[in-house]
């Protein structure tokens, strides 16, 4: 049950491991740090040697050596340690021929709700009208709930009037479109300092959005908790954060009804079951981040199916993408809710010879500038 070694491939914006023991059983993992996804390559080849001869089983053991050998609170390093998690349980799971969510303490549910997001397949989303029509798509296809960044395309550069009508002009369209029998959770992206994000709150309230997400960007604790007070729509936080201590500040929050890991940043199933843990003592839910690979998608799934907690899982479609040659099998989804694979570990295997159809691609990053030349993330 010793590791022999690790493999490590960086996909399109994330990091995929493959776990091979001494027997030549193995397991696949994700990792999602994926504006620096080629960092975290670097960091899993050092750690082929650092981690070689260690029992497989030893999955506490193995995080925390990782994690404290130098002590950096890196989203890099805890990617990596998501990636090299989710393989550990995987092998778990083939040894004893169950599947994870069994291991993780069997079915709190028969099968997790879907949130999906607008953009990609439901697309474009420019103006209210091109989200409202790709809002009644996801309805149509089946789909109890969307999340959605209301923001128009020149947001940067609109006055502050203006952004707040526009951006509620979006959501009402998008009410309207759907009915009241489909949820709609609302994604700032940070592209609100504090005071627009609480009167764009207080516009919006009238159409019950299920939450409001990441109103600022996630560099004050304080500033988020002074935000929770001054709204009433549950607030949505952590798809930036990478560790419990930081979840464990936001769950103190009053206010704060929903806790956002990613399975691929926040260290795997080993980590994030913990903090789940933290937020159910707070009657608070988990509502996981989650675009990118199959794998980590899986992960979810198998994580959300055992955690009582657990409310929704979001993602972007994979069936039709490439996402689907990358992997044997992808999370299976009927009419708006996953199901839980039946097989052992994860369920899925990976296809080595179409990563290299799809190398490492970051992207541009955060582009949107104010006429005078600023970044207008703030």
């Amino acid at each position: 049950m010793k590791i022999e070694k690790i493999e490590s491939w960086v996909v399109s914006k994330w990091l995929v491991v493959r776990v091979t023991c001494e027997d030549g059983t193995y397991g696949v993992g994700e990792g999602n740090f994926w504006s620096f996804a080629d960092a975290t390559q670097v960091i899993a080849k050092r750690l082929d040697d650092d981690l070689k001869g260690f029992d497989s089983r030893d999955t506490e053991r193995i995080w925390n050596t990782i994690y404290r050998k130098f002590s950096f609170r890196s989203p890099a390093l805890t990617a990596v340690i998501s990636a090299i998690d989710i393989a550990l349980w995987d092998i778990k799971g083939k040894r004893l021929g169950v599947p994870v969510w069994d291991l993780l303490g069997g079915k709190y549910r028969e099968k997790v709700r879907a949130i999906v997001l607008l953009g990609g397949k439901y697309g474009p989303t420019g103006n209210a009208e091109e989200f409202a029509l790709a809002a009644k798509k996801a309805k149509a296809d089946g789909y109890t709930a969307l999340k959605m960044t209301p923001f128009p395309q020149n947001w940067a550069n609109l006055s502050y009037g203006d952004l707040i009508r526009e951006n509620t002009k979006i959501v009402e369209a998008v009410r309207e479109a759907v009915g009241w029998d489909f949820d709609i959770g609302i994604e700032i992206h940070r592209n609100m300092v504090p005071g627009e994000a609480i009167t764009f709150s207080k516009n919006i309230e009238k159409f019950l959005p299920y939450f409001i997400e990441d109103p600022i960007a996630p560099d004050s604790v304080d500033s988020m908790a002074s935000i929770a007070e001054r709204i009433s729509i549950p607030l949505a936080v952590g798809e930036r954060n990478n560790t419990m201590w930081e979840f464990k500040e936001y769950s103190a929050i009053p206010g704060v009804r929903y806790i956002k890991p990613d399975i691929g940043l926040a260290g795997g199933f080993s980590h994030v079951k913990k903090f789940a843990a933290i937020a159910e003592s707070y009657h608070q839910g988990i509502l996981p981040h989650h675009f990118l690979g199959p794998i980590v998608n899986l992960a979810c799934v198998h994580l959300a199916t055992a955690v009582p907690n657990w409310d929704m899982n979001e993602f972007a479609p994979e069936h039709g993408t490439f996402k689907e040659k990358l992997v044997t099998n992808i999370a299976k989804i009927q009419d708006g809710y996953f199901i839980p694979s039946e097989e052992p570990g994860l369920g899925t295997d990976i296809v080595e010879e179409e990563f290299k159809k799809y190398p490492y691609e970051v992207g541009d990053g955060e582009t949107s500038r104010r006429n005078d030349g600023s970044i207008a993330l703030r």
